[in-house]
């Protein structure tokens, strides 16, 4: 079996994805659609990444209440020390909502979900 890995098209950052009208990539959409879908993208990371910050910010409340070196969190939290990191300075990317969520479950914090 042959994998096809050849790069056809790379889009800019920062590009209206919707948009795109080259090569094969001809999505069809209207610029006034395009853009009102590159919005509701956008919101959409954004709020996804304000969310991780306040579970991460909730682990690292807990992390300096218990004046925890990064070391002995990981140990806690079940993972290694450069993660304990990465959450303390909220690297968002780095992170998804299960395993915050299981951090969170480990130091023994409830969560609660809302939906309006």
């Amino acid at each position: 079996m042959i994998v096809d890995t050849e790069i056809r098209h790379i889009t800019k950052a920062g590009s209206n994805l919707f948009l795109e009208l080259e090569l094969e990539l001809e999505l069809g959409f209207s610029a006034s659609e395009a853009d009102a879908l590159q919005i509701q993208s956008q919101q959409s990371i954004n709020d996804a990444k304000l969310l991780k910050e306040q579970l991460m910010s909730e682990v690292s409340k807990w992390i300096s209440e218990n004046q925890l070196k990064q070391a002995q969190a990981a140990t806690i939290l079940n993972v290694t020390r450069p993660r304990v990191s990465d959450l303390v300075n909220k690297k968002t990317t780095k992170f998804t909502f299960d395993a915050l969520v299981n951090m969170l479950n480990r130091i023994g914090k409830k969560i609660e979900f809302s939906v309006s």
